[in-house]
């Protein structure tokens, strides 16, 4: 794993059941973990994407999830198909070990896209949690009374300009494991 390089994931989706909504952007930060002693490694950015996807049901969008994201069809209208992003996320991250706020939530929809479209997810099985780490590294900070990534961003100074777009969330993801590997 110590080889491995990291891809901070962040999906936007239609709603929270990956049986019936979709993926509507998916969001990256591709980095390389350099081995330092101490607490953990050096991270090191190797490259960013986003995509946006275009929902091909809508109509069963959850619309307080849309609204959460900020949905506009007119800024969909140059999104890429599903299956286009898949394979392009299955290039970038390939044997990468996907990290995620809540990684559960992103892998299922991940997962359940590759699995409808027929392709295989490429990234190493492996996968860590942000949630995880803070809970058990910051149970005792009684300050903090939720590990929601808007939570442990305003605990840690780290600033998330555009929460709820996937490639913000993603890079934001990112600074929070730093930071953590320092807790």
């Amino acid at each position: 794993m110590r080889t491995h390089n990291l891809a901070f994931i962040d999906t936007e989706t239609t709603g929270l059941n990956p049986e019936w909504h979709e993926l509507i952007e998916i969001g990256g930060v591709l980095a390389r973990q350099i081995p330092r002693k101490g607490k953990g490694p050096e991270l090191e950015v190797v490259e960013e994407f986003e995509m946006k996807v275009k929902p091909v049901h809508v109509e069963t969008a959850d619309p307080i999830a849309l609204e959460i994201v900020g949905y506009d069809e007119a800024d969909w209208t140059s999104a890429v198909d599903l299956k286009q992003a898949l394979i392009v996320l299955a290039e970038k991250t390939e044997g990468c070990i996907m990290v995620g706020h809540n990684v559960a939530f992103d892998h299922s929809f991940i997962e359940k896209a590759y699995e409808e479209n027929g392709m295989k997810n490429t990234m190493h099985y492996h996968k860590l949690d942000t949630i995880s780490l803070a809970y058990a590294k910051l149970y005792d900070k009684m300050e903090i009374e939720k590990f929601s990534l808007r939570s442990l961003c305003e605990y840690f100074g780290i600033e998330n300009k555009r929460a709820h777009t996937a490639l913000s969330d993603a890079r934001a993801t990112f600074e929070l494991y730093k930071k953590l590997l320092l807790t």
